[in-house]
């Protein structure tokens, strides 16, 4: 028995598909992606996440040792999280004494808003 093949040409299917698929583009230069790149693996690790909502949340900066007990982790580790996030531009630091003080940028407290934001919307 022969088997009933569809008499539709194949090759048009192949045709149609090559003109639907372009090469698909985004307006971000390489600078913009490995900004944006880095601005969320900051974000990608939960102390380093908690230390700036921390650090967000005051007016006048934060010191380390203010922050150790707060996430539970080692005054190293929040000194390597606010590392992290200075150098991926969410936080700004300045020195008095021996004393370090952190405060969230206008970038951080941008992509915060927005993070409340989209996370309101996942609730509906």
């Amino acid at each position: 028995m022969a088997s009933q093949e569809p008499t539709a040409d194949r090759g048009n299917d192949a045709d149609q598909s090559a003109a639907c698929c372009g090469t698909a583009t985004h307006d971000l230069s390489a600078a913009d992606v490995a900004t944006d790149v880095e601005t969320l693996g900051a974000l990608g690790n939960d102390t380093r996440y908690e230390a700036l909502r921390l650090v967000a949340d005051t007016d006048d900066g934060v010191c380390v040792c203010e922050l150790e007990p707060a996430l539970g982790v080692s005054q190293s580790a929040v000194s390597q999280a606010l590392s992290r996030l200075f150098s991926a531009g969410l936080v700004d630091k300045r020195k008095e004494g021996r004393w370090r003080y952190y405060s969230a940028t206008d970038r951080a407290e941008r992509v915060l808003a927005v993070l409340d934001e989209t996370r309101g919307d996942a609730d509906e």
